[in-house]
C-alpha cells in the first residue's frame, strides 16, 4: 500500500477570472474599462472579465495553518474554491497534493431534490466509500445531525439551520488532510455549535493543513500560525500572525 502524500497547496501565478456575459453593448463596456478599476479587464476574446485572483504566489507545508484574510471581496473565498478544485484557473496554475475536506458553502454537493439520507449516500458514493463505509457514514452523520425524520424529506424543504446541521455532519464525517473552511461554519445556533465545537477542534487539530478564510482576528490568533491578507485579488501580506496583525495586547 503506497504512503499518503505529504499534504501541500502550491500555487503558482494563480489568476482566476469571472466574464461578465450580460454587458452587451460597446459604450458599456467601453464606461466600465475606462473607470480604471483595478478588478475589470478585457480578455483576449474582449469581454470584461472580473479579476477575482491576480498572479498569486504562495506555498503552505503540511503542520501550517493559515487564515485567509482582508475586506469583503477581497479574494477570499474565491481562493478556497480555487483549492478545492471548484473554479478553474485562467491563468498560473494550482497544485493540491493530499485529501481536501471543504467547510465553505452549505449547499456545495448537495442535492435540493434528494432526502438527507440520499446525499449522504450520494457524499459516500462520490468519495468511492464500499457499502460498509456507506452505511457507517449514513449511522454517523444520522445520530449527529439529530435530524430525525427529517431526514428523508427532501433538503429543499430544510430550515438554514437543518442544512447547516446535515452539512456540517456529513463534512466533519471525514478525516481530510487539508481542511479549508470558511468562517460562517463556526456561527450555528448555539446549541448546534456547543455539541460541534469539540468536533470541529478535533477535526481542526487532526488536519495536516487548516485554512480558514476569516474576518475574526480571535479566531486568527487561536487556531492559525500564518496569515495571508488579500486585497482586490492579490496578496499584500504574508507572514505570521504577529508579522501581519501585529503582537496581541493584553487586556487590562
Amino acid at each position: 500500500m503506497n504512503d499518503p502524500l505529504e499534504a501541500r497547496i502550491a500555487a503558482h501565478g494563480l489568476t482566476i477570472e469571472f466574464p461578465l456575459y450580460h454587458l452587451g453593448a460597446r459604450s458599456l463596456k467601453k464606461t466600465l474599462l475606462s473607470a480604471a478599476s483595478k478588478r475589470l479587464q478585457a480578455d483576449e476574446s474582449n469581454r470584461v472579465v472580473v479579476s477575482a485572483l491576480r498572479g498569486l504566489d504562495f506555498t503552505i507545508r503540511s503542520g501550517e495553518r493559515v487564515a485567509l484574510v482582508g475586506s469583503n471581496g477581497a479574494g477570499k473565498t474565491t481562493l478556497m474554491r480555487t483549492i478545492a478544485g471548484i473554479y478553474e484557473p485562467a491563468g498560473g496554475r494550482i497544485e493540491v497534493d493530499g485529501t481536501v475536506g471543504t467547510l465553505i458553502d452549505v449547499a456545495a454537493g448537495m442535492d435540493n431534490d434528494s432526502t438527507g439520507r440520499e446525499n449522504i449516500r450520494l457524499r459516500a458514493l462520490y468519495r468511492g466509500m464500499s457499502e460498509a463505509e456507506t452505511a457507517a457514514l449514513e449511522a454517523e452523520v444520522t445520530e449527529f445531525a439529530g435530524l430525525g425524520e427529517f431526514l428523508d424529506v427532501p433538503i429543499k424543504g430544510y430550515s438554514a439551520g437543518m442544512s447547516v446541521r446535515l452539512a456540517f455532519a456529513v463534512a466533519t464525517a471525514m478525516t481530510p488532510q487539508i481542511l479549508l473552511m470558511d468562517e460562517w461554519f463556526l456561527a450555528g445556533d448555539a446549541a448546534f455549535m456547543e455539541k460541534a465545537e469539540q468536533r470541529l477542534i478535533g477535526l481542526v487539530h487532526s488536519a495536516d493543513i487548516l485554512v480558514i478564510a476569516t474576518h475574526d482576528m480571535k479566531t486568527v490568533r487561536r487556531w492559525c500560525t500564518r496569515v495571508i491578507r488579500l486585497d482586490a485579488g492579490r496578496i499584500v501580506a504574508d507572514g505570521t500572525v504577529a508579522e501581519v496583525l501585529g503582537e496581541e495586547v493584553p487586556a487590562e
